[in-house]
């Protein structure tokens, strides 16, 4: 996912000392304990959601201008997402931060333990392009959740959305609570240099590295949300009409510049034809003859990742697609077939509306080649055949996987998403969004008395005895 590798052409420059003057302001905010209590935390969530409706059309129309998303899309990927983030941490966020009684050892009777949820701090969350309102305020749910104070950094390659999102923080929230810091690739740099408490980053692989290589000479704790390429296996055993919309469904969506849309297809050689086949017409029957016309389609986000896109057309037989207009940032959904392995679209995560297709002989073979590339951030099965699922989830590595549909996991509340390896580190959504930016505090209780001596020096048992002492009183 290229989301901050393009030299900074839009938003105006934050400057070194108002980066740091928004972060101390974060950090006093935060040590006067106003955002620890539950009240003011649902209280600000609320007014967020608030905010949100009311400039809801704002919204849909800055992602148009960004990506041309259609508002369906567009609500149901992104505000509608967020909304449903903010409902569920009002309702559940008590529980998720009430400190949770553990048992203590007997070497320190009488005492009681406990963990306690606390927040980082003052903590900076870094967005992307692809999805710039859901995957910059989605990430703001759970760090208001979690009692913490935030600095916003939205992308600057969506400079309608960003310039939504913060009149809308500006216009809910006092600059000392919640910020929004606008710029480029260099203020994302300031922004890291100031060593806040906790750090999230939505991006590509590339850039992550660099993310973590800044965060490191703070030792600053972070989450990073990577890309990949996601494979998406298809086996003979099942209904290909069904499989072919679902795997279409979540390629086209937002033009494909989504991180975890299916990247390649995987599909048993036996039904290779007939799978090409479905997807002509499914794509025919999702945008007609002509998709450039339909309003049910976007657009590329720029003119630099039109080019690398275009240049991947070349790579294998178009087997439906290949329309391309520049002025426009068009590209039709296009399906790909007959690709020899090394090449460019097969080796490089696409984030766009390009679908290679590549036959398997067998599961052993598929697992084989899925184990010599990097786990991916979504992994895709389509087979009724429980032995076979079982085989890829107990043989294969990604940081999600989806049976018999694509990207529906996301929408779980109750399952963590994130990736693994080179696809990212650490989880969000639902009450895992809370964990993300929470530091689960460990505290033990003892009384004064008793005080037995025998912990203080000098010794006065013999190393068996204090070998039979831990086995009865420390494996418990």
């Amino acid at each position: 996912m290229d989301n901050h590798d393009v030299p900074p052409t839009e938003g105006p420059p934050a400057g070194v000392s108002s980066v740091r003057s928004d972060a101390a302001a974060l950090r006093a905010f935060y040590h006067s304990q106003a955002t620890r209590p539950i009240a003011f935390r649902k209280e600000q969530l609320r007014a967020l959601g608030r905010a949100i409706e009311v400039h809801d059309s704002d919204i849909l129309d800055a992602l148009h201008a960004d990506l041309r998303k259609p508002r369906l899309e567009a609500y149901a990927s992104e505000v509608g997402f967020v909304l449903s983030d903010i409902d569920y941490a009002v309702r559940y966020m008590a529980g998720w931060a009430r400190p949770k009684r553990r048992r203590a050892p007997l070497i320190s009777w009488p005492s009681r333990g406990c963990v306690r949820p606390e927040p980082y701090g003052a903590v900076l969350i870094i967005g992307p392009w692809n999805y710039p309102f859901q995957l910059l305020v989605s990430p703001l749910v759970g760090a208001m959740a979690a009692g913490n104070c935030v600095c916003l950094k939205p992308s600057e390659l969506a400079p309608a959305t960003s310039a939504v999102i913060a009149q809308i923080i500006r216009d809910t929230f006092p600059k000392d609570y919640i910020a929004v810091v606008e710029g480029g690739r260099e203020t994302a740099e300031d922004l890291i240099s100031q060593g806040f408490d906790c750090l999230f980053f939505t991006g590509s692989a590339r850039v992550g590295r660099q993310v973590m290589k800044a965060a490191a000479r703070h030792l600053t704790p972070l989450t990073l949300e990577l890309g990949g390429k996601n494979p998406c296996i298809v086996c003979r055993d099942i209904d290909l009409r069904a499989a072919a919309r679902r795997i279409l469904w979540g390629k086209c969506m937002n033009a494909g510049q989504t991180c975890v849309a299916p990247d390649y297809v995987l599909v048993d050689t036996h039904i290779e034809n007939r799978l090409l086949t479905e997807f002509k017409r499914v794509l025919h029957e999702f945008y007609g003859d002509a998709p450039r016309q339909s309003l049910d389609y976007g657009r590329i986000v720029n003119h630099r990742h039109f080019e690398r896109l275009v240049g991947y057309l070349d790579q294998g037989r178009i087997v439906c697609g290949g329309e391309h207009e520049a002025d426009d940032l068009f590209i039709a959904p296009t399906v790909l077939a007959d690709i020899h392995q090394s090449s460019l679209v097969m080796q490089e995560e696409i984030f766009g509306p390009i679908l290679p297709v590549v036959p398997f002989q067998s599961i052993d073979e598929l697992v084989v080649g899925l184990r010599q590339r990097p786990k991916p951030l979504a992994l895709y099965l389509f087979t009724r055949d429980r032995a076979i699922q079982e085989r890829i989830l107990a043989e294969t590595g990604s940081g999600g996987v989806c049976i018999n549909d694509t990207m529906s996991h996301l929408f779980s509340k109750n399952l963590p998403f994130g990736g693994v390896g080179t696809s990212g580190m650490g989880r969000y959504h639902g009450k895992a969004s809370f964990d993300c930016f929470t530091h689960n505090r460990s505290v033990l209780r003892r009384s004064m008395w008793p005080d037995p001596g025998f912990r203080y020096p000098p010794a006065r048992h013999s190393l068996a005895t204090v070998r039979r002492f831990y086995h009865l009183l420390m494996r418990r």
